[in-house]
Order: C-alpha cells, then sequence, then structure tokens
C-alpha cells in the first residue's frame, strides 16, 4: 500500500502561482511515476503532467508552459510548481502513483491522494 498526502492549494488570482506537493510513503520501493490530475466540478478527471524515477515528464498541452513537475526522490515528493494561472485551471488536483512507466491513462493508477483544491479568480 501507498499513502499519499498533498498540500499546497488553495486561492489565488489569474495570473499568480501555487505549488502543489505530494508526499508518498509506505510500499514505496514499487514507484515509477508519479503524476497529477485535476477534476473540475462536472468534469472528468484529466492528466496534468506525470514524471518517471529518471525524470521523464509528460505534461497536457494545457499545462506546458506554464506548470512545471518535478520530483525529489529522497524525499519521495512530487511538485507541481503552476505560474500564470486561469480562471480554467480551476479544480481539484490530484496526486497519483503507479509502478507503469510514464502512464497517462488514470486508471493505471492505483493510488491515489485525497485532492486539494484549486481555485483561480478573475
Amino acid at each position: 500500500q501507498v499513502q499519499l498526502v498533498e498540500s499546497g492549494g488553495g486561492l489565488v488570482q489569474a495570473g499568480g502561482s501555487l505549488r502543489l506537493s505530494c508526499a508518498a510513503s509506505g510500499s514505496i520501493f514499487s514507484i515509477n511515476t508519479m503524476g497529477w490530475y485535476r477534476q473540475a466540478p462536472g468534469e472528468q478527471r484529466e492528466l496534468v503532467a506525470v514524471i518517471t524515477n529518471g525524470g521523464s515528464t509528460n505534461y497536457a498541452d494545457s499545462a506546458k508552459g506554464r506548470f512545471t513537475i518535478s520530483r525529489d526522490g529522497a524525499k519521495n515528493t512530487v511538485y507541481l510548481q503552476m505560474d500564470s494561472l486561469k480562471p480554467e485551471d480551476t479544480a481539484v488536483y490530484y496526486c497519483a502513483v503507479t509502478t507503469s512507466f510514464r502512464a497517462v491513462n488514470p486508471s493505471v493508477y492505483p493510488y491515489w491522494g485525497q485532492g486539494t483544491l484549486v481555485t483561480v479568480s478573475s
């Protein structure tokens, strides 16, 4: 089992920045890829960005150029730096981990955090 604890969400004005963190604990030796997903009200959960143990990344088009995913192996923590935030970025952001390599399909992520709310005001 893997436990994930997210932090860093909140209310920010459009154009502002936030940094999300997700700390993993438990059976973390099997983790290959850590990712961030988000879900807006009435919408499906969607990919934001993923990163592998080796640092390989994959971003959604909506995140490219504005968001940066990074990982601290020593702390078993993944971060999502979000800059130039827009109202349409408003959502609950979830951290997830998988043994699969660079997976983007949320169905292959067995472990999820509780989510952290990001609200971007216009």
